[in-house]
């Protein structure tokens, strides 16, 4: 679609000309001949650009500059003046106008101001709509649950999100940690502000250090050049610092120093940098049983955790189910050509009584396979994967008391990370994509269990 601009002079002839050199130059044209009639023009009228004389009776160009740029911010505004003007052009340019152009108007310049000017807009505009599609995205509505287990956690995200304090939130693989640390800072005084996320378990531990703080150029075999780290990144905005159980005590202490003091050195640097970052960590394991293992700081633990939020799995809030299916359905379905499917009721039921050990990335998993099997608008039995189909849901309330609840869950962990080594023929790369989890995670967990991992998997 052409591009549309409004003309503003009282000229008419003028008017006729400028209309007549951007028409054929394909863009749409609208006029004004007057400022308060280009005002009424704007508030009923899609323009891109709006080309304006500066001396005008009554309402000035430099009024109608004002207006403009407090009722349409990124609406690109260039100035016509004569040369004896030429002052007041660049004062208006420090106002707020993208350009001036002289008269008599030469048609190169005014084909090159224009253009430039409507690139500007289009990259603002597609700026602006991007930030609000981000914003939607992780907007309150947009965390999808309305179990009471997830009213809970929203309450929570409601009365933390203005707050610079930090969060600790808690759960397993794949309950969507970082959608809600996504959900507090879209909807914190700091939303306008990065949002940098770093996993603890993904970076080699030599280099996690210049990961969180930077180095400098020179520092090590490698460093070829200064490097903003993580918080620097992050400065003014929030550092989600996912995996936090993984990470080693060495580079604890150093996160705990700038959660203290919000300062930090670069690796191999000796200027100290302040910065101005709000932390929200996650987990997947207990941190408490860390503490007392050895394995966590207690202290930073206790700066960590000033306000926990605990996720629930996916097999206690089944009833949010049908509200992925249908997210997941609408999100995925267009980029494998499938619009407008739904779930039957008898695979939705089926999908409800699953335990999802892999939680909600499991089961988008599970919609996306299940969209590429299925033919026409409804996705049955036949098309979910063997995986839930074949195997029985796990009982519920079938556990006799009284139990060992961790060494339960030691061996429920141990069992499926034998049962993904045996499906993937021992390589712990494609385990760990079974099971939802990364692959250093994994290594640390066959470590526990003291699992054999080879071509075949010992138990």
């Amino acid at each position: 679609m052409a591009h549309s601009i409004l003309i503003v002079d009282d000229e008419e002839r003028l008017l006729d000309v400028l209309g007549g050199m951007l028409e054929g130059l394909g863009y749409q044209v609208l006029a004004a001949a007057s400022a308060p009639d280009a005002l009424v023009q704007l508030g009923r009228e899609t323009v891109d650009l709006v080309l304006t004389d500066l001396r005008m009776p009554g309402m000035s160009g430099r009024d109608l500059l004002a207006e403009i740029r407090r009722l349409h911010p990124i609406l690109p505004v260039v100035v016509m003046t004569a040369f004896t003007t030429l002052r007041d052009a660049v004062q208006m340019i420090k106002e707020g106008a993208f350009d001036y152009i002289g008269k008599p108007i030469e048609f190169d310049e005014l084909e090159a101001a224009v253009a430039n000017a409507l690139r500007l807009h289009d990259a603002l505009r597609d700026n602006d709509r991007l930030h609000r599609e981000l914003e939607g995205r992780h907007r309150l509505d947009g965390v999808v649950g309305t179990s009471p287990r997830m009213q809970d956690v929203l309450k929570a995200v409601t009365e933390v999100a203005a707050s610079r304090t930090t969060v600790l939130v808690t759960g397993e693989s794949g309950t969507g940690k970082e959608v809600i640390a996504r959900a507090i800072h879209f909807n914190s005084p700091r939303q306008r502000r990065p949002f940098v996320a770093v996993n603890s378990a993904a970076i080699p531990e030599p280099l996690l250090e210049s990961e969180f703080f930077g180095h400098v150029k020179g520092s090590f075999t490698g460093a070829t050049a200064n490097r903003a780290g993580r918080f620097a990144q992050a400065d003014g905005g929030t550092l989600f610092l996912d995996e936090i159980g993984d990470m080693p005590l060495a580079l604890q202490a150093k996160i705990l120093r700038v959660l203290q003091e919000r300062q930090f050195e670069p690796v191999g640097g000796s200027q100290t940098r302040h910065v101005d970052v709000r932390i929200i960590a996650a987990t997947n394991r207990d941190l408490k049983r860390m503490v007392a293992e050895g394995t966590f700081r207690e202290d930073l633990f206790y700066r960590l955790a000033v306000f926990p939020i605990g996720l629930p799995p996916l097999r206690e809030r089944a009833s949010d189910i049908p509200l992925f299916l249908k997210r997941f359905a609408e999100e995925i379905g267009p980029q494998v050509g499938r619009r407008d499917v739904r779930f039957s009721p008898e695979a939705e039921a089926l999908l409800m009584r699953y335990d999802w050990p892999g939680n909600i990335r499991e089961l988008q998993n599970c919609v996306e396979r299940s969209l590429i099997s299925s033919h026409g608008n409804s996705i049955g039995v036949e098309d979910l994967p063997p995986y839930v189909t074949q195997r029985p849901a796990a009982p519920r309330d079938a556990a006799a008391f009284p139990i060992d609840l961790d060494a339960a869950l030691d061996e429920f962990e141990r069992t499926r990370i034998v049962a993904a080594l045996r499906e993937s023929g021992g390589v712990q790369v494609e385990a760990a994509k079974l099971l939802g989890i990364n692959e250093r995670s994994l290594w640390h967990r066959i470590k526990k269990h003291g699992i054999v991992v080879a071509r075949v998997v010992a138990a």
